[in-house]
């Protein structure tokens, strides 16, 4: 398989359910560099219009291996797959990085943009992304008490507002 599989398009031609889409068929966030990465399931984030922009939100809990990855790099890519990719979405969610080696799972082939951002060949979607914004949840600010039983202790997630720069879908 091989990155010519993918067409460009807009992130204003998405044509999928934004909601679906990353709650229900998850996405798989990968950061580094094209020979140092880690790559993590995700199903909380978001697609929208801020300072002008197509950006995404991505949030990642300090504890995760991919936080150091996407702390130290600029650019990120978010993989959405089919269904028969769900054991390999599970493992990505269930497995850290610091246990096992995420740049060679089976049923994962890396490609590589020209800006060094790893995506996988066997992606239905890859939106591409660079960091705009970075911060904490503030626990002091949420307003509604029971999101505070999403949170282990301390484990607030890190937001990150993430220019869209480009989407390339299979087909």
């Amino acid at each position: 398989m091989k990155s010519d599989e993918f067409r460009l398009i807009k992130p204003e031609e998405l044509k999928d359910n934004v909601f679906k889409l990353i709650d229900k068929d998850w996405m798989l966030v990968t950061a580094g560099t094209h020979d140092n990465y880690n790559c993590m399931t995700a199903s909380w984030g978001g697609f929208g219009i801020l300072w002008r922009k197509p950006v995404a939100f991505v949030f990642i809990r300090p504890n995760r291996h991919t936080y150091g990855f996407a702390e130290n790099n600029l650019r990120m890519s978010l993989c959405f797959f089919t269904e028969k990719h769900r054991e390999i979405l599970n493992l990505c969610g269930t497995q850290s990085g610091r246990d096992i080696d995420k740049m060679h799972i089976e049923g994962l082939t890396p490609l590589i943009t020209g800006e060094g951002t790893t995506f996988y060949a066997e992606a239905r979607m890859a939106v591409f992304v660079k960091k705009l914004y970075a911060g904490f949840i503030d626990k002091e600010l949420i307003l509604e008490p029971a999101i505070h039983k999403l949170y282990n202790g301390n484990d607030y997630h890190k937001m990150y507002i993430c220019e869209i720069e480009k989407v390339m879908v299979k087909g």
